[in-house]
């Protein structure tokens, strides 16, 4: 599917000795450069700027050691539910860790590469969001130096190149420099790492700073299952002096600290917990930049290097508090210098996740991003008592300091502060709600209660506001949370998100290759799935599509986590065959669907219910009727149905995708889509709404296009070639190669021309999907929804064909519905009764509008008059009970002259008239005291009063309205002054009998 950032299509350039060009880092260290001289006392020299730190590690695997380096994915994880966050340098290897990168993928040939990745922890397993602020070290973005080997080298080259980095280039002194290794676990039978010991050990490093650690310190894990292995971690020792500092080492003193972490995965942790030997053995370090800067700055805080101390400055400058001083814990009083960390890490987080696409929100990620912002503004506001707009204003200093590794920052800088101020706007609006509903909770509070727990959910869950904040304020009124309650809150939640992570987890999971399957194939030399069948359809004579059909061999099948070579009936499986017509989900497309039968057996069909593709092989998931063995032959059936409808979805979407661009402008990105055979999803940025004009003009764009029965183009062209075209958009992923080029209208080797302009005035794509051959098949294209995701993020739901022009048909049917209502509105009935049912009729038709299947630009025209329509029903009923309550009263008036109790029984139609007699009578009246009765034709009787506020507080409506209304079983409430209530005819006389007693007796 369509388009991805610039940044991404970097990782798709074909290998080569120097494949990219150095990072435009300012004042970069050559790996061969002359370092400063040792400070006196074995101390580092403070002179290396971070940005020249972050080159020289980049410069020194790719020069030095053949690595390929490659520029950082985005933080919002590719194609990883699991994730909120990328979280670690190798999110965007996990497929060639679980075997599952498509062959012909340029992720398929790395072997070694190095980069500095973006990286997030903040929500999710690996969150550091409240901790940010309390010491130096913590922060929910930062920077991950790495470098990996797939398949290539192991621990000794591994270590070996950590040592000479460490210690020849940056010069760290070797006294201070401490490794641990794993020392093995006899409960999951692992036996010590001796042979990184002894690696360590031939390096130089003395025994005595060679350190066996256990499973939690020094072996890592993917997750619950998956790839693993034993790592090998590099300490560092501030203190120093050649004192030995062993002791100190995985013991959470911030004198030795942990800087790199260099993970050999060699094992595959399986569902049921054992472990087994990968087949390809890897390795993945990670090193944080911000504390290997400190480092080589001889800074103790992270905070007090160049990556940070500019944005300190910066908020200084802007809030006029005293100076940041590095204080934490109970030096640093009042909190502010935690104010600073936490602003100034925050910021830097919002930056880099707004610039990557993820907006502040109400789920997932960009729930937890409106979580950081508010945390942020919330310091400015309540600590650093700085104005408004504070946070906003520090991104150019962000984009001063990190521009030049991320260049993408630039770019977004405008876009990123808007949306941070809008943010900030509405978070002072929530502050301020927040405090009265807590003012509220607390003046209805029973003394000596502790404050509800369900209230401070909302406001945590609802109102975004931080868990410490609602500490805080209740703190100072002098009152503690239910804390137990509140866990109970907590725990219930996370237990629904867990069981819906794990029902998601369970679906499908048969049909998912596992890392030991994937290498037996590969091993046997089963050659990946031939699926160029399913592009294998043309048009007949009558216009009809035809699809070829597909005879296939099942070269194996898959169950319980393993290859089998039969399966029996009942049973469900994954089918391998050597070819296929099936299109597997990918690429936003979902699956074919459909059958196939054995040759020779054809009134014996196994259904196909999903197709998966997995590092090349495509996985056809079954329940078999009979038993199936490898070597069947095999016909395959596709439901051609449904193929076509998810064609014509497809192809729409790319249309779709132009004429939002045409018609909003080129900085309208797709976000993300997905395409089934009954509607198509679309996401993209927008700065604004969409209004009604420009959801018509997109949708005549499309129709002219369909009008215009325009070819569509499809050919397999070098990922290299594919990448010059003019204006192309490609989607956050990765492609095989050669990749799929899609254009409408234009043939491919014309957007491929050099200077070719063709591919700005028509939709032209990287896909791997199914389309039509023709734009004509499409017939129509209707938006029948559009609404902002989040700030800056829309999505766009469309159906097409028939449809299409059925939800046009019930658009006109509707419009046709509020035209007539709008009429008769206009004809000002007097009656109360028939324009209440005018204005229940505009409120179901309200709710119609909003429910049905409709164009959205009709949809949103409709509502507006729907809304004004509802205004005016509203005031005219109104008018007209005042008018007929404004004749009862009078004519009331001149029954019961002068009279200082008024009780009698009146023709209502509602309570809200009835009420209104009342207000009337003691306004002409006010020394009058009055209820009214109304009998209704349901046998219910409505009741109304008001006491006249001489004769407070003896007298109260609402005790009066009780009495009343208990002698006619009913209910009722009300203040001292006006009350009202119900109940049933049969008590009316009596209850007119109360009524005067009750009022003589308070009189």
């Amino acid at each position: 599917m369509p388009a991805a950032p610039p940044c991404l299509l970097l990782l798709l350039l074909p290998a080569s000795p120097c494949p990219l060009p150095p990072a435009p880092c300012h004042g970069a260290l050559p790996v061969s450069a002359p370092r400063p001289k040792m400070a006196a006392g074995g101390r580092l020299p403070s002179a290396l700027p971070a940005a020249r730190v972050r080159a020289a590690f980049l410069r020194f695997f790719q020069q030095q050691h053949g690595h390929r380096r490659l520029p950082s994915a985005p933080v919002r994880p590719r194609g990883d539910p699991s994730l909120l966050f990328v979280n670690a340098g190798m999110n965007q290897f996990k497929p060639i860790f679980l075997g599952t990168a498509h062959p012909r993928s340029e992720l398929s040939r790395y072997r070694r590469v190095v980069n500095s990745q973006k990286c997030v922890r903040a929500g999710g397993k690996h969150n550091d969001l409240e901790d940010v602020g309390r010491d130096g070290c913590h922060h929910t973005f930062f920077e991950m130096l790495g470098n990996w080997s797939f398949g290539d080298y192991f621990k000794e080259e591994a270590c070996s190149m950590a040592w000479e980095l460490l210690t020849e280039v940056y010069e760290i002194p070797k006294d201070r420099l401490y490794v641990t290794y794993f020392g093995g676990d006899s409960s999951l039978g692992l036996s010590a790492d001796e042979e990184c010991r002894d690696i360590w050990l031939q390096l130089g490093v003395p025994a005595s700073r060679v350190l066996p650690f256990p499973l939690k310190d020094n072996f890592w894990e993917m997750g619950d299952t998956g790839p693993c292995g034993p790592c090998t971690e590099i300490h560092y020792d501030h203190v120093g002096g050649g004192r030995n500092a062993a002791a100190l080492v995985n013991q959470g003193s911030p004198d030795v600290v942990e800087i790199w972490n260099l993970v050999f995965m060699q094992y595959n942790r399986e569902v049921e917990g054992n472990l087994l030997p990968l087949p390809q053995h890897h390795v993945d370090t990670g090193m944080g930049l911000e504390r290997l800067v400190a480092v080589l700055q001889n800074k103790r805080s992270n905070y007090d290097t160049d990556l940070f101390t500019p944005i300190l400055d910066a908020i200084h400058k802007g809030c006029g508090a005293p100076r940041y001083q590095g204080l934490v814990g109970d030096a640093d009083v009042g909190r502010v210098n935690m104010a600073y960390r936490v602003v100034a890490d925050h910021v830097r987080a919002l930056c880099v996740c707004i610039t990557d696409g993820i907006y502040p929100g109400l789920s997932g990620a960009e729930l937890v991003l409106r979580r950081i912002l508010r945390r942020a503004v919330r310091f400015c506001s309540e600590v650093l008592r700085a104005p408004p707009g504070l946070l906003a204003s520090l991104v150019p200093t962000v984009v001063e300091v990190l521009g030049d590794a991320y260049p993408e920052l630039r770019k977004n800088a405008d876009q990123v502060m808007n949306i941070i101020s809008e943010n900030e706007a509405a978070f002072l609006s929530s502050l301020e709600r927040g405090r009265r509903v807590i003012e509220r909770t607390v003046q209805q509070m029973q003394p000596s209660t502790n404050f509800p727990a369900d209230v401070a959910w909302s406001l945590y869950g609802n109102l975004g506001f931080p868990l410490d904040l609602i500490d805080l304020m209740l703190e100072e009124k002098g009152i503690r949370l239910d804390s137990d309650a509140f866990n109970e809150l907590v725990l219930e939640d996370a237990k629904r998100k867990a069981q819906g992570a794990q029902a998601g987890q369970l679906e499908g999971t048969d049909v998912h290759l596992d890392v030991h399957s994937l290498a037996q194939l590969r091993s046997d030399n089963v050659p990946a799935t031939d699926d160029s069948p399913k592009y294998s359809y043309k048009l007949g004579q009558h216009e009809q599509y035809e699809f070829s059909p597909c005879q296939a061999t099942v070269l194996t099948l898959y169950r319980d986590q393993s290859l089998q070579k039969e399966v029996g009936a009942g049973q469900r499986c994954g089918v391998i065959l050597d070819r296929t017509n099936f299109y597997a989900e990918q690429g936003g497309q979902a699956s074919d669907q459909g059958y196939l039968i054995r040759l020779g057996q054809q009134d014996i069909l196994f259904p196909v219910e999903s197709v998966r593709l997995c590092g090349g092989y495509v996985v056809h998931e079954v329940t078999a009727v009979e038993t199936l063995r490898a070597g069947d032959q095999v016909q395959l059936f596709v439901d051609e149905a449904r193929r076509l409808a998810c064609m014509t979805n497809h192809t729409a979407t790319h249309l779709l995708s132009f004429a939002l661009r045409h018609v909003l402008g080129d900085r309208t990105e797709q976000r993300g889509s997905h395409v089934t055979a009954e509607r198509l999803r679309f996401d993209f940025d927008i700065q604004g709404p969409v209004t009604v004009e420009q959801l018509q003009r997109v949708e005549q764009v499309v129709q002219d296009v369909i009008k215009r029965n325009e070819a569509v183009h499809m050919a397999e062209v070098p990922l290299a070639l594919a990448r010059r075209v003019q204006g192309l958009r490609a989607m956050d992923e990765e492609y095989p190669d050669p990749v799929r080029i899609v254009s409408l209208g234009v043939p491919v080797e014309t957007v491929l021309t050099c200077d070719s302009e063709a591919a700005r005035r028509t939709s032209v794509e990287l896909c791997c999907g199914t389309h039509l051959l023709q734009t004509g098949a499409m017939e129509d294209l209707a938006i029948i929804s559009e609404r902002q995701l989040v700030k800056g993020v829309s999505r766009v739901i469309a159906v097409t064909g028939r449809q299409a022009k059925q939800a046009r048909e019930v658009g006109q049917c509707l419009a046709v519905e509020v035209d007539s209502v709008s009429i008769r509105m206009k004809q000002r009935s007097t009656s109360v009764a028939e324009m209440q049912n005018l204005s229940k009729e505009v409120g179901q038709l309200t709710k119609v509008v909003a429910s049905t299947a409709m164009p959205q630009w009709q949809r949103k025209e409709l509502q507006t008059i729907l809304k004004a329509l509802q205004r005016t029903a509203n005031t005219a009923i109104k008018k007209l009970e005042m008018q007929q309550a404004e004749g009862m009263a009078q004519s009331l008036l001149t029954k019961h002259c002068n009279q200082p109790v008024i009780i009698d029984t009146v023709p209502a139609d509602s309570l809200s008239i009835l009420m209104k007699v009342v207000n009337q009578l003691c306004d002409k009246s006010p020394g009058t005291s009055v209820l009214l009765l109304s009998p209704q034709a349901s046998g219910e009787v409505l009741c109304a009063c008001q006491v006249s506020k001489g004769c407070l507080p003896v007298f109260s409506a609402a005790d009066w309205a009780v009495a009343v209304c208990t002698q006619m079983e009913g209910k009722a409430g009300g203040s001292p002054v006006v009350a009202k209530g119900s109940g049933n005819a049969k008590g009316i006389q009596g209850a007119l009998t109360t009524a005067l007693e009750f009022a003589q007796s308070k009189l």
